[in-house]
């Protein structure tokens, strides 16, 4: 950040539009084709929106409408908006999941920033991979950038139940295949459960991942909380407009907002939300973006350390709507007091603590006090042994305590499609201690690593009344799942991770405790499977597919591809840096 104002001729969109050659004269004539006069562009900061709206992202119903209200500000403020549709990512909708394409958009919104007139931007984002893609490009770039939180839809309704999306989902799908509740019913939670504009209510990745770009102090203070229907969410779009021109005066980039200390805030606070476990792999990611080298033994430090206060669904009891009311992020991260870097600079040019510094709390049942945390720690932890060597992940918040320190007699899937054809058989050699394994369902081997995570229960044993047991994949959960689940298994099953070589039969140990994670059969049993493992044929021969599966990392290291980690993070190669433009 620059400790003058910039000038006009300063700008980066003034090498498009105030150089009198004859480049820049068809760029003028063009603007001109579109009905903008020089007056209204020249010498003014040129805002691109990124704004991942479309017809297949319901999250996103209301961003027609937003950002019309960000250009409004912009144009309030002095500077020339312009809007540049991106990738949708579309949570809900397309297949095989999100995660596939989440680095194709942090590529897309970076290479948009770097081949146009851009000198700030404001980044729509929200539905789960939109978030980190998003900032992940514009960490990368390094403009000034702002980012808009879609904010979480208002809370379900069926039958005078409040109904949270996703956790009440797997609720009564669990319910409907134990016999508990009738085809009607279901079909009245399907009509009550989403009923506005706006991403999950529940604590799931979409909360999580703009609550922690809150944090890292990239959106205006008390935004993410917001649900989309209110209308302080549309006053906050047009603020958002007004506040990114004065950022591209002032110079106030990505480079000087991210560090280790702010990162370390989003962590903390993903971890007091009791936030999705599919943080850790964006959060990961987007540091090493920036340069800073975050792992799962740090994540795991800094969780021993953190209390859960937000009591908000599937950990606690509550939703998003509530949590706003309650008084929202700024009260929850006033409350976790020395936890919380307040020194950190944030995008409206102030530090965190003093963004915080008047927040209340009006509900203490919802946003918990230090001294009654909903947990005292550990809303989330790294295991490690044999079956995981670079780690896995489990929410103990989100899984019966029995499960904690559990070993049970493993029973394999070894795809998929494998577990959706025998999972409900009558003759699946099963019982409640077993513990359920889902082979290739990684970053490579899925593709993509798929929220397949919550692995279904057997009906024989939902209709006993089981409602939890250990369930172990190399796959992400959704944050609105819950249960007893050992995800991100690193390195995954496909690329030869001792994941693939468990059989049926094998003694599988958990000790959350002790963060250890071990199928229980000798080191030379190990060797000889892994002797005559078979490599599995590639999943794709072409295009992006067949790029995704030769450079992204393993969850441990965020998923993100090889070749566009910031120099600083281990192991990474060198990205960043602007071409000259001619």
């Amino acid at each position: 950040m620059s400790n003058k104002r910039k000038t006009p001729e300063e700008l980066r969109s003034h090498r498009w539009y105030g150089v009198n050659d004859l480049r820049s004269f068809g760029h003028r004539s063009r603007t001109a084709q579109m009905g903008y006069s020089r007056e209204e562009y020249a010498g003014k900061p040129v805002i691109a929106i990124l704004n991942t709206w479309s017809e297949m992202n319901p999250c996103h119903t209301h961003f027609k409408q937003r950002v019309e209200e960000v250009k409004r500000g912009i144009w309030q403020a002095g500077g020339f908006p312009i809007e540049l549709p991106v990738q949708t990512l579309s949570e809900p909708f397309q297949k095989p999941t999100t995660m596939l394409y989440r680095n194709f958009l942090a590529m897309e919104a970076e290479e948009t920033l770097r081949s146009y007139p851009a000198d700030g931007v404001v980044l729509m984002g929200g539905c789960d991979k939109t978030t980190p893609a998003l900032l992940m490009g514009a960490v990368s770039m390094d403009l000034p950038a702002i980012f808009l939180p879609a904010g979480p839809m208002l809370r379900g309704n069926w039958n005078g139940a409040t109904l949270g999306s996703g956790s009440d989902t797997w609720k009564y799908w669990a319910d409907l295949r134990a016999g508990k509740i009738t085809e009607e019913d279901w079909k009245g939670v399907e009509g009550g459960i989403a009923r506005s504009p706006g991403h999950c209510m529940t604590m799931g990745t979409a909360s999580t991942m703009t609550s922690a770009v809150e944090a890292l102090g990239f959106t205006l203070p008390g935004f993410a909380s917001i649900p989309a229907p209110d209308s302080r969410h549309a006053q906050m779009s047009a603020k958002t407009g007004m506040r990114i021109v004065d950022m591209v005066w002032e110079d106030l980039k990505p480079s000087d907002i991210i560090t280790r200390k702010a990162i370390d805030n989003a962590v903390t606070t993903c971890l007091a939300l009791s936030g999705s476990t599919n943080a850790i792999v964006h959060m990961i990611a987007l540091a090493r973006r920036a340069g800073v080298d975050l792992t799962l033994a740090q994540y795991d430090e800094i969780a021993r350390r953190t209390p859960v206060l937000a009591n908000i669904r599937p950990t606690g009891e509550y939703l998003m709507e509530d949590f706003y009311y309650a008084g929202g992020l700024t009260a929850m991260l006033k409350e976790l007091g020395d936890l919380i870097d307040g020194t950190q600079k944030t995008v409206n040019g102030r530090t965190l603590g003093e963004n915080i510094a008047d927040a209340q709390i009006f509900n203490d049942a919802v946003i918990r006090r230090r001294a009654d945390p909903v947990m005292p720690d550990t809303g989330l932890a790294v295991l490690r042994g044999n079956l995981a060597p670079d780690g896995a992940v489990i929410k103990p918040g989100a899984a019966e305590a029995k499960l904690h320190v559990h070993t049970g007699r493993a029973v394999v899937f070894r795809d998929y499609n494998d577990m959706a054809a025998r999972i409900d058989s009558d003759d699946l050699d099963v019982d409640a201690d077993s513990v359920i394994v889902l082979q290739h369902a990684g970053p490579v081997g899925a593709p993509g690593m798929p929220e397949w995570g919550q692995l279904p229960i057997p009906q024989k044993l939902l209709k006993q009344g089981v409602r939890d047991m250990l369930r172990i994949s190399d796959a992400r959960m959704s944050g609105t799942s819950y249960g007893a689940c050992v995800l991100h298994v690193a390195p995954e099953s496909f690329i030869g991770g001792p994941l693939a070589l468990v059989r049926d039969g094998d003694m599988i140990e958990l000790n959350v405790p002790e963060r250890r994670l071990n199928v229980l059969i000798s080191d030379a049993e190990m060797v000889r499977r892994k002797a005559a493992w078979v490599e599995p044929e590639p999943r794709f021969t072409r295009g992006y597919g067949a790029m995704h599966q030769m450079h992204v990392m393993q969850a441990d290291k965020g998923c993100d591809f090889d070749f566009l980690q910031r120099e600083g993070a281990a192991g990474s190669c060198s990205a960043g840096g602007e071409p000259e433009i001619h």
